[in-house]
């Protein structure tokens, strides 16, 4: 019995909403978790945004590269982990960039509301190519 998702089925889920938790090697200690918004289109990069200063920043720069886990937390319990070199780090744009992840999140309303409080941060669009992917939905195979 296998529990492993068709590519088909992990683009679906990673692309659903979910909160996101990155793992980025830190050193000296064990990896830095952390939750984040995030953004897929399936065949895609992920990507999501953080302030300037943050200090996973500085661990991501460093290593440049990181792990996304998503996961539902109803049963059937499935997941999708994926990793990959960062293939960009950029400026923000508020408009073009957060808009979208933000009204993703919290509705149009909402949204916009939350890009309007945060337009005067520095935040930074960071873009991963997914290359390691491990899945599990454990609803297959079910009875």
């Amino acid at each position: 019995m296998t529990f492993t998702m068709t590519d088909t089925e992990r683009d679906t889920f990673l692309a659903a909403l979910h909160v996101g938790i990155i793992g980025i090697s830190a050193p000296n200690r064990g990896p830095v978790l952390l939750p984040v918004w995030y953004s897929y289109e399936p065949g895609g990069d992920i990507q999501f945004i953080t302030n300037k200063d943050a200090k996973k920043v500085k661990h991501l720069e460093r290593e440049g590269r990181f792990t996304l886990c998503v996961q539902d937390e109803s049963p059937p319990y499935c997941y999708v982990s994926v990793e990959g070199p960062i293939i960009s780090i950029e400026d923000a744009d508020h408009e073009r960039d957060l808009t979208p992840i933000a009204r993703r999140y919290f509705g149009k309303g909402k949204g916009d509301e939350y890009v309007n409080k945060t337009s005067g941060e520095k935040e930074l669009l960071i873009r991963m190519r997914p290359a390691r992917w491990s899945t599990a939905d454990y609803g297959k195979n079910s009875t």
